[in-house]
């Protein structure tokens, strides 16, 4: 694949990118990809190129990885509707591309709420997922339609029975134990079997309608087994509701914990087989589930500058421009995720070898930008020799990565720009790569 045929340009509007991406004239015998790891490098020097002063950290959104995503999702669970948890990452192009998709969307916040009707998403596709919610959000809740919510304790039902009485409902259960996911959800979350019976009844009682029932076992779920326990659950929730002689539910929100990975085809196995089992027979089901790193992890990756060097012995210390406090928030939960994930772009040091192939690796420590020493990005990590203006590749960093960076030391993670990639790939070979700054 030729560099030549590699274009990068910036378009007017946001809208086009997504406009163009979606055209039929311009997917017309093509096949919308995943960027390889040189059309990607390709990108990234032509941002470079297009802003040679700007050193600042920079995302790239791979819009065909997410069609790619979404296709996968479909396939494995047609019936199952994804609301993707805006938490994990709420890039507004991003929020647009899976709106245009078909997805619904779980919202914790007003703030949140805002930025998807925002894009003229309906009301009726998003869910308020939060179960305890601030007076004024539920409020406003009400005031622009959202109508579905959950809830897990009375209080929260005195709520919104006074400030959203219209507001339907889903009861959160909590499932099993903590041992589920690669980051659990704890006790915050859901109600104890011993609590669901007076939560059914508090409702009724207040004459708000319990339509449904949901859970979410943890972020990056390990033991897909546990999906069939969850559903169970449910299904016994549900039966529950019936002799309490309350309406019969009609909504399953199995929640989230689903990575891009093998894993996927082993939950959805497990998910569709406990489906059949406990709810096979139940009329009008409506289904309906919480993705959010599913879609986000793979579709991002960080970019970021190299600001600092020292050698101490062998070791090659290097700092850069986003860190522990910034996007990589998330390392401090889960520090073995990046390992392999990581990779130079030596365009200052080696412009004609800038992927570094076959050169000699050290022994390497990289840290963020932050006066503080917990910022440490990388230890022991083996990474050729390189220098200031050099810049490191961080993939799979769309989850909880610029939403739960801070601005500590005057580092704002939220001033990051993205810039936007499809491959388009015809019979011929032919690429198309558009970027666009947010």
């Amino acid at each position: 694949m030729c560099p030549k045929q590699l274009l990068a340009m910036e378009l007017g509007t946001h809208s086009n990118v997504l406009q163009t991406f979606f055209s039929s004239k311009s997917k017309k015998n093509k096949k919308v990809t995943n960027l390889t790891e040189e059309e990607l490098n390709n990108f990234i020097r032509s941002v470079i190129t297009m802003k040679p002063d700007v050193i600042d950290p920079f995302y790239v959104l791979d819009l065909g990885a997410v069609k790619c995503i979404m296709e996968k999702w479909n396939s494995k669970f047609p019936q199952i509707r994804p609301f993707y948890a805006v938490k994990c990452n709420p890039e507004p192009m991003f929020l647009a591309l899976l709106a245009m998709m078909g997805a619904g969307f779980d919202c914790a916040s007003q703030a949140e709420i805002e930025a998807v009707v925002g894009l003229g998403v309906s009301p009726d596709r998003i869910i308020f997922a939060s179960t305890c919610k601030p007076e004024t959000h539920l409020k406003y809740a009400a005031t622009v339609g959202v109508n579905l919510a959950t809830y897990d304790s009375s209080y929260e039902v005195e709520k919104i029975k006074k400030w959203h009485p219209k507001c339907a409902l889903l009861l959160r259960i909590k499932v099993g134990d903590d041992n589920y996911a690669r980051r659990p959800l704890g006790n915050k979350f859901g109600a104890l079997p011993e609590e669901i019976i007076p939560l059914l009844q508090a409702a009724h009682t207040a004459h708000l309608s319990v339509v449904g029932v949901a859970f979410h076992l943890g972020s990056a779920v390990t033991h897909q087994e546990a999906y069939r326990f969850a559903i169970a659950s449910a299904k016994t929730v549900f039966d529950t509701a019936i002799q309490l002689g309350m309406p019969r539910m009609h909504i399953l929100d199995i929640g989230g914990g689903f990575t891009a990975s093998p894993q996927f085809e082993d939950a959805a196995a497990t998910i569709k087989d406990a489906l059949e089992s406990y709810f096979g027979d139940e009329p009008g089901l409506e289904m309906v589930s919480e993705p959010g790193r599913f879609f986000a992890e793979t579709s991002f990756t960080l970019v970021t500058n190299i600001i600092g060097k020292r050698v101490r012995g062998n070791v090659k210390e290097y700092w850069i421009n986003d860190g522990l406090y910034g996007s990589m928030m998330n390392m401090l939960h889960d520090p073995d995720r990046v390992i392999g994930t990581v990779k130079p772009l030596a365009l200052n040091s080696y412009p004609d070898n800038p992927t570094c192939s076959r050169l000699m690796t050290y022994s390497s420590i990289v840290y963020g930008p932050i006066a503080n020493s917990l910022d440490t990005v990388l230890t022991n990590y083996q990474l050729p020799e390189l220098n200031v203006n050099d810049w490191l590749v961080f993939s799979e960093m769309g989850a909880y990565s610029a939403s739960a960076g801070s601005k500590f030391n005057g580092f704002d993670t939220s001033a990051i720009r993205t810039y936007l990639a499809y491959s388009n790939q015809s019979s011929e070979s032919s690429i198309c790569m558009n970027g666009n700054k947010v």
